[in-house]
């Protein structure tokens, strides 16, 4: 294995899914799904660039930080495969396209919204908890 490979991890967004528990976002529908939820439960959106080293150091770290045990029901979206839906996401919750970018549902809008060394598993750990 190489050390690009060791430091990066791999470009198979597949991969993702079974470590983390994704709901892969792979339909514009979903994203009426997605505000329907976020009014019972927060919801999260990672936008991903599979081709990009950063992207994937980003949602490496991301993933190992993540309290998995949330109450959060996390969705994952492959940008290579899903332009459109991120373009979709941009127009429904009045943000600018990032990526990597991870964005915060509640209550049927975007409430935090941050991307590339911006996420922190901790930090959105502080606005899903209770005050």
């Amino acid at each position: 294995m190489s050390i690009f490979k060791n430091v990066f991890g791999s470009s198979n967004s597949s991969e993702h899914k079974n470590d983390f528990n994704w709901n892969m976002l792979t339909s514009i529908s979903q994203l009426d799904e997605i505000v329907a939820l976020s009014n019972q439960e927060p919801v999260l959106i990672f936008k991903h660039s599979t081709r990009c080293g950063i992207s994937r150091m980003v949602l490496k770290q991301f993933e190992n930080q993540f309290d998995r045990d949330s109450k959060a029901t996390a969705y994952f979206l492959d940008l290579l495969n899903h332009r459109d839906i991120s373009n979709a996401i941009s127009e429904k919750f009045n943000v600018a396209h990032q990526s990597p970018q991870l964005l915060l549902i509640k209550d049927e809008i975007c409430i935090y919204d941050v991307s590339h060394d911006a996420i922190d598993a901790e930090k959105l750990m502080a606005r899903l908890l209770p005050r």
